[in-house]
């Protein structure tokens, strides 16, 4: 059977294959034989230029310009070709090697200078910094900025409904009235701190030999500065230097990001839970899309879908980044195979991940709030104002304030009529009853609204 959309075991590669374009640059296979191409062509011009390696000479511009352009126009073609030696040499990373020396074999500097293709390293230096470059890259290129549409879209929201007052449940009961605007501003608040530490993770990476030791390496130049020169290298591609490494680089970077993406995973995924409870309270509407249907027998249906969609792949997400995060900073003595498979899954965590994200952000453009229906459940909820009316007598000295409300409301249905008879014949200073008397449940809602329009993406 042909590989296609229909046919893919994944539904990454399957259904969802469209959306996840803007990862395939760096989580494919062929993304991954590109960066090795990289990593290899800039170690070798790295080489060139060291003036203590005299065995290899300066290119010149020209030959720079061609081993860069082996970089910026790698294709899928030159994927396949480096797959094809691979089924020779049953070893990707060398395949690469062979293939380099192939294509670049019309060009006399490199001939002259072709044992330094591959010089001092252990696969591990050119698959580490791979890794760490295609982890920084998707992270910045889109996976950041598609959780800054996710906040900026929140944000919004929240300062849209800032002054919509609503009925909390804590437990899943009546509890001191919110707004909707404030509910979204705690998630921005948790997110805005979460996305800041997501992006100052370092992704790290090692350039030292088989074991970490520069063994090879001062076996041919003794007297050459190894650690400075590794560090220079690594530190030019963008990346922070591990100096302390086994045969890998030990992974406790993307054990961090993976980490770091799981909990925005969370956070979005308490978001889905929650406005899918909203949406079946009938606090959101959600706007139907011409053509679409929400059951093949009830035709009245619109489900939360959106929000369902979100949390499934979150929660898939989560279980792989776990799975990463764990495994991956654990390796046998110095060095075990066992990393090699686990690392190929970083963009299906990640790509479930990116589908959880706009899922939530395709549900949250759906939304619209009922007002009426939200103000309902506030009216038919005063047993709320127990809480500022106890407070207002605990303040003044009234003795057992807490008790007397709880016997007067305590699982009972309590109306306006009845809480401020209450009110009227307690023996407070007339402005603290005149303030008690002048409230209803869609007014007790404190600083909500001014904390839902304070919030910021920042």
């Amino acid at each position: 059977m042909p590989a296609s959309p229909l046919t893919a075991l994944s539904p990454l590669d399957g259904r969802y294959s469209d959306r996840l374009d803007p990862l395939r640059p760096f989580f494919s296979e062929y993304a991954l034989i590109r960066f090795r191409t990289l990593i290899e062509i800039e170690w070798l011009k790295a080489l060139a230029r060291h003036p203590g390696i005299p065995e290899i000479a300066p290119f010149s511009q020209d030959t720079v310009a061609q081993l860069d352009r082996l970089v910026t126009q790698f294709s899928e073609t030159d994927a396949a070709q480096i797959k094809a030696i691979e089924v020779r040499t049953n070893h990707d990373v060398k395949a690469l090697e062979y293939w380099l020396r192939e294509k670049l074999s019309d060009n006399a500097e490199i001939v002259a200078a072709a044992e330094f293709i591959h010089f001092g390293c252990t696969s591990e230096d050119i698959n580490n910094l791979s890794h760490a470059l295609m982890l920084t890259g998707a992270r910045d290129r889109v996976l950041l900025p598609t959780i800054d549409t996710l906040i900026e879209t929140l944000v919004s929201l929240a300062h849209g409904l800032a002054e919509t007052p609503m009925l909390s449940r804590t437990h899943g009961q009546t509890a001191t009235p919110t707004t909707v605007g404030k509910e979204l501003a705690n998630v921005v608040a948790r997110l805005n701190r979460q996305r800041h530490g997501l992006a100052a993770i370092a992704l790290s990476g090692k350039f030292n030999g088989a074991v970490g030791n520069y063994n090879a390496h001062l076996s041919a130049y003794p007297d050459l500065d190894w650690p400075a020169f590794a560090r220079s290298f690594v530190e030019g591609l963008g990346l922070e230097f591990n100096a302390y490494t086994t045969q890998i680089e030990p992974h406790d970077a993307i054990a961090e990001l993976m980490h770091a993406f799981s909990r925005i995973n969370t956070i979005l995924i308490d978001l889905d839970r929650d406005l899918w409870g909203y949406i079946s309270l009938g606090y959101f509407r959600q706007k139907p899309k011409a053509g679409e249907v929400g059951s093949s027998t009830m035709p009245h249906k619109v489900n939360p879908i959106d929000f369902e969609n979100s949390e499934g792949n979150l929660g898939l997400a989560n279980a792989i980044l776990g799975h990463l995060a764990d495994k991956l900073p654990i390796s046998r003595w110095q060095r075990d195979l066992t990393d090699s498979t686990v690392l190929r899954n970083m963009g299906v965590g990640l790509g479930h991940s990116l589908l959880g994200y706009d899922a939530c952000l395709k549900g949250l453009g759906k939304l619209e709030t009922d007002p009426a229906l939200i103000r309902s459940d506030l009216d038919d909820a005063w047993e709320v104002l127990a809480e500022p009316i106890q407070t207002v007598m605990r303040k003044t000295g009234m003795a057992n304030a807490y008790d007397r409300l709880k016997d007067l409301t305590r699982g009972k249905t309590i109306n306006k009529t009845l809480l401020q008879e209450f009110i009227r014949e307690l023996p407070l200073p007339e402005a603290d009853k005149a303030r008690l008397l002048a409230l209803e449940p869609a007014a007790y809602t404190g600083l909500a609204a001014s904390l839902a329009q304070a919030i910021r993406k920042n």
